[in-house]
């Protein structure tokens, strides 16, 4: 039992003046981004994840004796950098072990101050200041960086860059069309989030990130449509998450049609309990919904998606985006798998996004 854990003078607002309380919101507000930029990218590994387990399923299925032999090729397994030993760089880490959670040999992470990291080299995660070694390792890497820092990192890693390799940016200050430029490079995905006014604390003070994502109440709050805690994720978040993923079938040169099953498989397979017990009223992703008219009428059933520059898909509006917006359906599906994928599940009267859509 902690016994000092409630004495008032021992909390972070005891010391502070009463002309200075009304910005203690700022504390609430910094530990709300923190944990929905953690939750974002746990989704997103998560999701990577479960598709390099699908493609495996899929190969071994196909061909078992082979599948039995060599296993899983170094090549599909999910590879996470990231860049930057900070206070955010730090937190990701942990949720990314635990809540993935990914295998400590399959995370690296460079720093200036690796030493300074020794209790995640004790847990045999590699730590290092060599960011181009890093990025010819990864397949998705965080930039975890200061804005003053990112110049130096992009001018080191720009060439190093696989056209594959996932650059995820957490980086607020500088917006993806100047990574873009910076990185020579369009795989990539930075979040965009909103502060509101007046807005109910409720991220907690004492918790670390992860047992705040095993709350009920905060992970719902973290949810792509809640608007709770006062920080709203820019939807185009969830666009470039699913453009990401026909990216990399398209590495896989994988006919559209399979790609299609698959995202269907991974993030439509999880129904409402009101749902017809087969799913027929369910929403089905098609190909229509990612790419035009015109294009769709065009492209033959062998052939995989193209390959989409992640910024574009951002900064433009684009098919899945305007079929998101209009499907109030697909919109309650992917927020209730998203809630699955950390073990909670709503009935459908309760989903965050149902009240209030951005």
């Amino acid at each position: 039992m902690d016994m000092l854990g409630d004495l008032e003078s021992l909390q972070f607002e005891y010391g502070i003046q009463e002309e200075d309380r009304s910005w203690l919101y700022l504390q609430g507000r910094s530990r709300g981004l923190m944990i929905k930029a953690c939750a974002h990218a746990t989704f997103f590994c998560k999701l990577l994840c479960n598709l390099r387990e699908s493609f495996h399923e899929k190969q071994t299925s196909s061909c078992p004796l082979t599948g039995l032999l060599t296993g899983i090729p170094d090549d599909d397994e999910l590879k996470v950098g990231i860049i930057g030993g900070g206070h955010l760089g730090k937190q990701l880490a942990r949720v990314l072990l635990q809540l993935v959670p990914i295998p400590a040999e399959n995370l690296r992470i460079s720093t200036r101050r690796p030493e300074a990291l020794d209790e995640f080299q004790k847990l045999g995660i590699q730590c290092f200041y060599h960011n181009p070694y890093l990025v010819d390792w990864a397949n998705v890497l965080f930039l975890c960086c200061l804005p003053s820092q990112l110049p130096n990192i992009c001018l080191e890693i720009q060439t190093r860059l696989e056209k594959g390799c996932i650059v995820y940016s957490f980086v607020a200050a500088v917006p993806v069309a100047r990574l873009k430029l910076l990185l020579n490079h369009t795989n990539i995905l930075r979040p965009q989030y909103q502060c509101v006014e007046n807005f109910v604390n409720i991220w907690g003070a004492n918790k670390d990130i992860t047992a705040a994502l095993q709350d009920p109440m905060i992970l719902q709050a973290t949810c792509p449509y809640s608007p709770a805690g006062g920080i709203i994720l820019n939807i185009k978040w969830l666009e470039g998450v699913l453009y990401a993923v026909l990216n990399i079938c398209t590495a896989r040169d994988m006919p559209h049609l399979q790609v299609l099953q698959l995202l269907n498989e991974l993030l439509l397979s999880v129904h409402f309990e009101d749902c017809d017990k087969d799913g027929a009223s369910c929403p089905k992703f098609q190909l229509h919904d990612f790419v035009s008219q015109i294009y769709s009428k065009n492209l033959s059933q062998r052939r995989p998606f193209p390959w989409f520059d992640l910024t574009a898909v951002q900064l433009k509006e684009t098919p899945f985006g305007q079929h998101l917006s209009a499907s109030t359906a697909l919109q309650d599906h992917l927020t209730y798998r998203y809630c699955d994928s950390f073990g909670i599940s709503l009935p459908q009267g309760q989903q965050p996004g149902v009240s209030t859509r951005l």
